[in-house]
């Protein structure tokens, strides 16, 4: 690190008051900063290394912003585990795996340290570069539309059962393509700030199959040509199944390797476009699932 550099980690690790902490990793991260892995990364001034990273955001006695990369990912997944289980761990990378002292926060806080000024950007002087701030994500976008697909598979179970399979019409009757443009029983207002129509009204059907087309021809094409690392990811599911998650340019997919997949399109705003199974899809998602890369 250079001299600046060495400043910044000494004032970000001087009293931090640790707030939260994110994996930074191939097969998992903050998917609002990017399609992909090496995306994620750049978001933040970062190369991808390999084995990821852990973020730990805090802030100082001053109250600055501040991410801490440090390389000892498996420190910040413990500690990650043990607040989701309602346990205390006190999160302390050691400075020997710091890998970077970052003004700002790449994520929106809805939190602050006790006892210190209210959350605000450091000095200038004691950093080189911009503060690191979060997406915009106050209209649709790729930001918005990769937290909708995040939303859907952790809340898989909710968005499920708006479908009836019964509704699934292919146009075509021989591939998922059709199946992709069927109706598929609407219920709106899920409940979610990011995405709230499932589609399945007439007006938008045209744009629908086209761009659902689009999305499993692109889908198909990654399990030749493998997409940059993260684009593609597999996750539990309960039973045999997986989660299966996808990205890529204006869209990304959500979909179980035993059951249906969701479409979000940039070209769409705030509508999911559910995908019957037919007789392709499977083995799409099988062949995904395969070069998929996977939680460790």
């Amino acid at each position: 690190m250079s001299g600046t550099d060495e400043e910044a980690v000494t004032a970000a690790e001087d009293a931090l008051y640790v707030l939260t902490a994110v994996l930074l990793t191939p097969a998992q991260f903050p998917s609002v900063l990017g399609d992909d892995y090496p995306e994620a990364c750049a978001a933040l001034g970062l190369a991808p290394l390999a084995e990821g990273y852990g973020l730990v955001l805090g802030q100082d006695g001053e109250g600055s912003r501040w991410t801490i990369a440090t390389d000892d990912v498996s420190l910040v997944a413990v500690a990650i585990a043990s607040w989701d289980c309602g346990m205390e761990y006190d999160l302390s990378p050691s400075e020997h795996t710091v890998v970077a002292a970052l003004p700002g926060w790449p994520l929106a806080l809805a939190v602050a340290a006790p006892g210190v000024p209210a959350p605000h950007d450091p000095d200038a002087e004691l950093a080189d570069r911009a503060p690191l701030a979060p997406p915009d994500t106050s209209g649709w976008g790729p930001a918005q539309r990769r937290m909708g697909a995040d939303e859907i598979a952790l809340q898989w179970a909710l968005w499920r059962e708006q479908i009836d399979d019964s509704a699934f019409a292919a146009t075509d009757g021989t591939s998922a393509e059709g199946d992709a443009a069927a109706e598929a029983g609407s219920e709106k207002g899920s409940g979610s700030d990011t995405v709230r129509d499932v589609d399945s009204g007439q007006e938008s059907g045209g744009v629908r199959s086209e761009g659902v087309r689009r999305v499993l021809a692109e889908a198909r094409a990654y399990v030749d040509t493998p997409p940059p690392l993260g684009r593609v990811r597999s996750s539990f599911a309960p039973g045999d199944a997986r989660t299966l998650r996808a990205d890529g340019p204006g869209w990304s997919l959500v979909a179980r390797t035993d059951d249906i997949a969701f479409v979000l399109l940039d070209e769409m705003p705030g509508e999911v476009v559910p995908v019957g199974r037919g007789p392709e899809l499977p083995g799409l998602l099988q062949a995904l699932d395969k070069m998929a890369v996977r939680p460790s």
